[in-house]
């Protein structure tokens, strides 16, 4: 059976729309119809070749939808339900497993490196394990989660990504504290998302600093109590917010050099910089032995938020249930599989929050 795709042929080229053959699933395996997928900054990352991908590919991996057909294996899923992707889906048996940190799990990217349909007489590879630019995919059973009723695929489709890792950043990896300050920088799906995280957990500031006003005015109406337009001296600035300290935890969420030095000297001393921004490998990050010595601050990357998928997931979307998060608030435009060229245009000049495709 034929499905229609958006395919990235080589790194730096157009995607081009075409008929994807897609097997039915193996006995472990789940076929999902997509109801939705976010274009996420890891798209556009693999797509221009920061990320290692191999080629041709389908990228898009933020991504809901609905069970069309299961393997023989399958017990957790039935066709007819509604399912979040989880890109990075832990194996449960390597060693990071085994040691509770599921979301450095050493076989989560395993599917990536695998062909997984075919197109014009080539083998093809699912981006980020997932094919989410596609209107069906085929992923494996550890890749679906329940979707509740009262949440809409295009807004659960979210959660497999930017809400995940932004969330998670916040609650699991920096874990904020009720009445502490929180400055996060960058907003575009994770960092909206991590400004939610610090209205969950109970944070009495959250400071965020963008090059956009209607970023800035969004992140205000999700929770935010003060807001930077990037530029100015950062951590002269933040203290001023915070009694002359700095802030408890700095959130980056761009993963440039210069973003993520700036969050961390806009830290409190003995407070925690988490980033989750993914920068270049030219991206060097300096620290003299005097000032790591003085300041006594913690510096933590963060992989998906730092959190096993099947546990955050699931308290994330029922938070969206009980509307306690605004995930349509993310959603800055809907577009059709031939809108993702563009659509990462506008991410590369900042533009929007977050995109969805409904194929």
């Amino acid at each position: 059976m034929t499905v229609r795709a958006a395919l990235l042929t080589e790194i730096g080229a157009p995607l081009r729309l075409v008929d994807l053959a897609l097997p039915e699933p193996r006995p472990d395996q789940v076929r999902v119809r997509i109801a939705a997928t976010g274009v996420c900054h890891s798209d556009l990352s693999l797509a221009r070749g920061t990320l290692r991908q191999a080629v041709p590919a389908v990228l898009g991996h933020e991504s809901a939808g609905t069970v069309v057909s299961v393997g023989a294996s399958v017990t957790s899923v039935a066709p007819g339900d509604r399912v979040v992707l989880v890109w990075a889906a832990p194996c449960r048996e390597c060693w990071f497993c085994s040691i509770g940190e599921p979301w450095l799990c050493e076989r989560s990217s395993d599917a990536a490196a695998a062909p997984y349909a075919s197109a014009e007489g080539q083998e093809v590879y699912p981006g980020l394990s997932t094919g989410g630019f596609a209107s069906e995919t085929v992923v494996g059973e550890r890749s679906v989660l329940p979707v509740p009723d009262g949440v809409p695929l295009e807004h659960a489709a979210l959660v497999g990504c930017a809400v995940m890792t932004g969330i998670g950043a916040v609650l699991e990896t920096a874990r904020v504290q009720p009445g502490q300050s929180v400055l996060v920088v960058g907003l575009g799906g994770v960092g909206l998302s991590a400004v939610m995280g610090a209205k969950l957990a109970g944070a009495a500031k959250v400071i965020v600093v963008d090059r956009s006003p209607e970023k800035l005015a969004l992140a205000r109406s999700l929770g935010a109590t003060d807001v930077l337009e990037a530029g100015g001296e950062l951590a002269k600035q933040v203290r001023a917010l915070t009694s002359g300290r700095g802030a408890d935890h700095a959130v980056d969420c761009v993963g440039l050099a210069d973003t993520i030095r700036s969050s961390w000297s806009a830290t409190r001393r003995g407070g925690t910089t988490t980033v989750v921004g993914i920068g270049g490998k030219e991206q060097q990050v300096t620290f003299s032995a005097l000032e790591l010595f003085h300041f006594a601050r913690t510096i933590k990357g963060c992989v998906y938020g730092g959190a096993d998928p099947s546990v955050l997931m699931p308290r994330i979307l029922e938070h969206a249930a009980r509307s306690e998060i605004d995930l349509a608030a993310l959603i800055t435009d809907t577009i059709g599989l031939d809108g993702i060229d563009a659509a990462f245009a506008d991410m590369e000049q900042g533009r929007g929050a977050r995109v969805i495709v409904v194929p």
